[in-house]
């Protein structure tokens, strides 16, 4: 394929960016691939989780600023571009009964109306493969799962001539996945760790997962970017006031994540072109001849 390939992750919050498929984006720009994360809140309801920054009085008030920079530079870690699609942040509820979302937020909006910001970066960007979260929203918090909604919506609108006049020339993506997140990964590592005497943070995980009953979701697509992995930590740890650098992100050598899983994962949801399963690119199919009038359609 001649043109440059593009590629689009579509998040929730800033910091979910950094820490599902950072190394595979990274990688990618060192290919020259052109990467762009869609934003789609600004992150104002997300608690203060590093605790040496818990209790700042200005931080806590200037929340959304803060979380803004940070943004900013782990973009720069990353070499990506981003845009955000300017929502506001639902917060995850908690208790029994579950609260009533915040008036006004990102969870409680139309998802038609909600998708435009969306169909309109689509079309701006034109990307050949877009990632985001499946149905679940990888964990059921509101604004995941309504950044899986209105992301299938962007897919089917967004080269639909008849869909949101006015908001750009048509453009259909090529592909989209689910990032993948299995209990898979995590086993294997947890039992590379206990046989080689090294303290694992995922027991407590492993039982979590096993006492909720859920399934793993299929994995069609393997990238292998552990060369990225230390410019995906830097990222994270960019998000001050979301990651605790001697927190349990942070536990796990790198050598150990390298030699026992050294890929980030995908789920295939969407295709227009033909690949054969399993795949190790995000773009296979759109590397070949047959790709590029299919990419291009």
């Amino acid at each position: 394929m001649t043109e440059q390939l593009r590629l689009m992750a579509v998040h929730a919050h800033p910091d979910d960016e950094s820490s599902k498929g950072a190394a595979t984006m990274a990688m990618y720009v060192s290919q020259g691939v052109d990467v762009l994360v869609a934003t789609c809140t600004g992150g104002e309801r997300g608690s203060i989780l590093n605790p040496k920054l818990q209790g700042d009085p200005w931080i806590e008030e200037n929340i959304h600023e803060v979380r803004s920079k940070e943004m900013d530079a782990a973009r720069e870690i990353l070499g990506v571009r981003q845009a955000w699609l300017g929502f506001v942040d639902s917060g995850l509820p908690e208790g029994d009964p579950l609260p009533p979302l915040p008036e006004g937020c990102f969870g409680l909006q139309d998802v038609a109306e909600a998708a435009a910001p969306l169909v309109k970066l689509i079309r701006e960007f034109r990307p050949h493969v877009i990632t985001t979260y499946d149905e679940n929203g990888g964990y059921p918090h509101p604004d995941h799962i309504m950044t899986h909604k209105i992301t299938m919506a962007a897919w089917d609108a967004a080269g639909d001539p008849e869909a949101y006049p006015g908001l750009g020339e048509p453009w259909q993506p090529s592909k989209l996945y689910y990032n993948g997140f299995t209990m898979n990964r995590i086993k294997t590592m947890h039992a590379y760790l206990t046989e080689h005497g090294i303290e694992s943070p995922y027991g407590e995980w492993i039982d979590g997962w096993e006492k909720s009953g859920r399934k793993d979701r299929e994995i069609t697509t393997r990238v292998r970017c552990d060369d990225w992995f230390e410019t995906r930590d830097r990222a994270l740890i960019a998000h001050a006031t979301q990651i605790d650098p001697d927190g349990p992100w942070f536990r796990v050598p790198l050598d150990v994540q390298k030699a026992v899983w050294p890929t980030e994962d995908y789920e295939l949801a969407r295709s227009l072109v033909d690949t054969d399963l399993p795949e190790d690119d995000l773009f296979a199919g759109l590397r070949t001849p047959a790709g590029t009038a299919a990419a291009s359609a």
